[in-house]
C-alpha cells in the first residue's frame, strides 16, 4: 500500500525538519521542497494529499504560490496548511486571502499537527 504524500516547503530548519519527522511518524511519505519555485511544479506532478508551507521565505512569495495552486485545476483541490511565526500577522492574513486551507503558527503546527491535518482534509 502506498502511503499518502505530503509536500513540505520550508527554508528554516526549525520547525521544518521537525515537521517532516512528525509527518513520517503519521505514516506520510514526505517530499521536501526548499526552493519556492519548485513547489508548484512538484505539486502538479506528484499528486500530494496535503501541502504544508512555511510562509516566511527569503526566496519567494509563498502567498502568491498558494494562490497559483488554488487557481490550477490540477492542484486546486489539495489542502494547504500554511504556517508562520505568530508575529507575522500580515503574512498570515495574506495566506488566508490567497486560499490557504488553514493558517497556523509555526509552534502550533507541530503541537497540533494531526488535528490540523484532519481538519484540512475534511470534505465540506
Amino acid at each position: 500500500m502506498t502511503l499518502p504524500l505530503a509536500i513540505v516547503f520550508y527554508e528554516d530548519l526549525m520547525p521544518g525538519s521537525q515537521l517532516v519527522n512528525r509527518l513520517q511518524d503519521l505514516q506520510y511519505r514526505v517530499q521536501v521542497v526548499t526552493d519556492p519555485t519548485e513547489l508548484f511544479v512538484c505539486a502538479q506532478g506528484a499528486g500530494p494529499m496535503l501541502i504544508l508551507a512555511d510562509l516566511v521565505s527569503a526566496r519567494g512569495d509563498i502567498c502568491a504560490l498558494i494562490k497559483k495552486l488554488r487557481n490550477n485545476p490540477a492542484t486546486g483541490h489539495v489542502p494547504v496548511i500554511a504556517f508562520a511565526d505568530d508575529t507575522e500577522e500580515a503574512l498570515q492574513a495574506a495566506a488566508r486571502a490567497a486560499g490557504a486551507t488553514l493558517v497556523v503558527t509555526d509552534s502550533a503546527v507541530l503541537t497540533h499537527l494531526l488535528q490540523f491535518i484532519e481538519r484540512a482534509l475534511q470534505v465540506e
